[in-house]
């Protein structure tokens, strides 16, 4: 027997985002513990005091990362 350590996420509904690939044709025996929202990095980034409000957007900067990439749940 080994452990092998998964961090899995929920989306809003309580559903696995990715599920993972697990050994074929072995039994698995699983305990979750949930992570304190305290200990998830949620910090609010912002930008360095030496750039902040300097920043123009000088077209549509929506188009630059295809739908696929952004994640939202389903």
């Amino acid at each position: 027997m080994y452990a092998e350590r998964l961090i899995l996420e929920t989306d809003i509904s309580g559903k696995l985002k990715q599920v993972p690939v697990l050994p074929a044709n072995k039994q698995l025996e699983a305990i979750f513990l949930v992570i304190a929202e305290a200990e998830q990095n949620n910090k609010r980034r912002q930008p360095h005091p030496e750039i902040a409000g300097k920043t123009k957007i000088m077209g549509n900067i929506i188009d630059t990362v295809s739908v696929a990439e952004w994640n939202l749940p389903k």
